[in-house]
């Protein structure tokens, strides 16, 4: 915990630990089983309460409804966005709440097996300030109805229980008086009969109307925030945010800056009776490409794809591309709920919920349900799959949704299956048919403090651009997607801003003050001058940002000896993946792991530089507690006398 969170616990009693958007709110995927299925998502269901949203995506049907399942509600009765019935209670005690996610206790619509059924589930637990529910018996009159948001609600959707009526939808962006209907793609609704005044931090205000208060029937209120800024490790951060934005009908739509980057998008246009309620989140799809995947909530057809249309997250927010009226029609008028992405700091994990080493079809792999390619235990967001007998490395980050770029090569991005990461666990398939069962991944989650992706636009003139490390990067890796420019290292322990290296070659160091504009990156931003490498026209690029996290990983540099020499990362247990580069010379790019061996004898050797097969018949390094040798055979790539070295490892 940082010493600002602990004064300001201290100044306010010490109220509690800091809350992260990811103690609150979870995408888990998985597929139907027709049996008891835990879904361990990290939600505290058992303790705090709140909703288990589930959607059926595909399989042998073609069209299935949404259900929704809330703890004030109980463990058998559910209910449909996409239509207007009653609570269904088909299937006692179908659903347990856990404290660590949910249980699927049948089969049922939310767990279905008879045809490769897939499903998604949003989970949003009860906290001040993110989303709360409440129940209520109507009394057909004016009345408030309390709730315990702890601030001034952003949306409230509200659902009879009883009856079979319209769910009903406020918005702050549409305000008082007006209303949208869940379970259609109709217009806003002007009247005041359901939301006769705005809710406040306290009430929800209603009056007589069938579908939110009528005299008898029972009702559920799913309540959710907008920037309450009280999450965070200095709890000063929102994590939702409900507004609105026009379209101009350009396929360079506006952009929506929220102050932070989402990782569930909810939107509707709400001046036409034509769009549906669209749902957009990261672990299904919802990549910079903009091959986007949408599940809409008043519909009970399947998951659609989208093309070169809809949100894309950027670092503070998220951007419309395309012309389609359902995101981005010329002057129509649009609400969306927007939702965090993860942002717990990387001191909040282990190091193996941050960095996973496997081989294809490992038994760990092969054995969830279903079978993936590898096993990570975590949402993988970055995937260096190397070849063991030669081909090289592919690079595949979330954000681009699969497509990969080569490190050895200046070459373009190359398009690839995205389902891939649609595993909270590891990696599916859906890659090369070159890829063979000696291929090796490593892979990476995103983590404040840790490791970052950005993705971004060049213009070829300076330009700041946003990233949410939260630390100044002690390593930078820029490569332009869409060109074939090289791979642009930068290190802190270069000392100044103008040193880099090219991660597709064995060069030197070169000295290019245009890159980053002779500017040093900072904890929130990079600034990039004018080239090509970092900053093309019009160009796609991406940036990957790596930092020291004590115990976890480690960037730094030393000075060669041509003995023996400890490396201290600050490990217990020694590095399970290793990193060097000369800098003073040439050398290649050697990269080591613990799971093909770091060992006391040979330990095989990839070159990241290179497509050649791994080398297994040296021993360049040497396990050591709390980091790494490199021995006194290594050769001047590795431990020259007076050489000196950049390296980057993990624990």
């Amino acid at each position: 915990m940082s010493t600002k969170k602990k004064l300001l616990e201290a100044a306010a009693g010490n109220a509690g630990e800091a809350v992260y958007v990811d103690d609150v709110f979870s995408t888990y995927l998985y597929d139907g089983n027709g049996s008891t299925q835990t879904i361990t998502n990290s939600i505290d269901l058992a303790g705090e309460g709140g909703l288990v949203w589930t959607r059926w995506r595909s399989g042998y049907y073609t069209s299935r409804d949404h259900n929704l399942w809330d703890t004030e509600r109980g463990t058998t009765g559910y209910l449909n966005t996409n239509n207007t019935a009653a609570e269904k209670t088909s299937y006692t005690n179908a659903i347990t709440y856990n404290s660590n996610g949910f249980t699927l206790n049948n089969q049922f619509p939310s767990n279905m097996s008879f045809g490769s059924e897939t499903f998604a589930s949003w989970t949003f637990r009860k906290q001040a300030g993110f989303f709360d529910v409440v129940t209520y018996t109507g009394n057909g009159a004016a009345r408030t109805l309390p709730h315990n948001l702890g601030s001034v609600p952003g949306a409230v959707f509200i659902k009879s229980t009883s009856n079979s009526e319209n769910w009903v939808v406020f918005h702050r962006s549409a305000g008082a008086g007006k209303f949208l209907i869940l379970n259609e793609n109709y217009a806003e609704v002007t009247s005041s009969a359901v939301f006769p005044s705005a809710p406040d931090s306290a009430n929800i205000y209603l009056d007589d109307d069938i579908r939110s208060n009528s005299n008898g029937y029972t009702y559920v209120a799913y309540i959710f925030a907008h920037d309450a800024q009280n999450f965070g490790t200095d709890s000063d951060e929102s994590i939702i945010k409900c507004g609105s934005y026009t379209g101009n009908g350009n396929s360079d739509g506006p952009t929506i800056d929220l102050g932070f980057e989402p990782q569930w998008v909810m939107w509707k246009r709400t001046d036409s009776g034509t769009e549906s309620w669209h749902i957009r989140d990261v672990m299904r799809g919802m990549p910079v490409t903009a091959s986007g995947k949408d599940i809409y909530a008043d519909r009970s057809a399947a998951e659609g794809s989208t093309t070169n249309e809809g949100p894309i997250p950027t670092a503070n927010g998220f951007k419309l591309v395309g012309t389609n009226t359902n995101g981005n029609a010329s002057g129509g008028t649009y609400i969306y709920i927007a939702i965090r992405r993860p942002h717990k700091p990387a001191e909040e994990f282990a190091a193996t919920d941050l960095f996973a080493i496997d081989t294809r079809f490992s038994p760990e792999a092969q054995a969830q349900t279903p079978p993936l390619n590898y096993y990570s235990g975590f949402p993988v967001d970055l995937d260096i799959n190397s070849r063991l007998t030669s081909g090289g490395h592919y690079v595949y980050p979330r954000l681009t949704g699969g497509s990969f770029l080569k490190t050895e090569t200046a070459d373009a991005e190359v398009a690839s299956p995205s389902a891939k990461f649609e595993s909270n666990v590891g990696l599916f398939p859906g890659f090369t048919n070159s890829e063979d069962t000696t291929t090796q991944s490593f892979m990476w989650r995103r983590a404040p403090g840790y490791f970052d992706v950005v993705c971004y636009e060049g213009t070829y003139s300076t330009q700041t651009i946003n990233h949410n490390l939260g630390v100044k990067p002690e390593a930078l890796l820029i490569k332009q997607r869409t060109g074939a420019t090289g791979w642009i290292w930068w290190f802190d322990a270069f000392g100044d801003n103008q040193t880099f290296m090219r991660g597709d070659l064995g060069n030197a160091t070169i000295t290019n003050a245009s890159y980053l504009n002779n500017t040093a990156p900072t904890d929130t931003q990079i600034t990039l001058g004018a080239h090509n490498n970092t900053n093309a026209a019009g160009g796609d690029l991406i940036a990957y940002l790596f930092a020291t996290v004590p115990g976890i990983s480690k960037v730094g540099s030393y000075t060669g000896t041509g003995a023996d020499l400890n490396v201290d990362c600050g490990f217990s247990a020694g590095a399970r993946f290793v990193l060097i580069k000369r800098t003073d010379s040439t050398g290649d790019w050697y990269v080591w792991d613990s799971v093909r061996g770091i060992v006391a004898g040979n330990d095989p050797y990839l070159l990241l530089n290179s497509t050649a097969a791994e080398v297994t018949s040296t021993d360049y390094i040497d396990p050591l507690s709390s980091g790494f040798t490199v021995t006194s055979s290594a050769p001047t790539g590795l431990n020259a006398s007076s050489g000196t070295y950049i390296f980057y490892a993990t624990a």
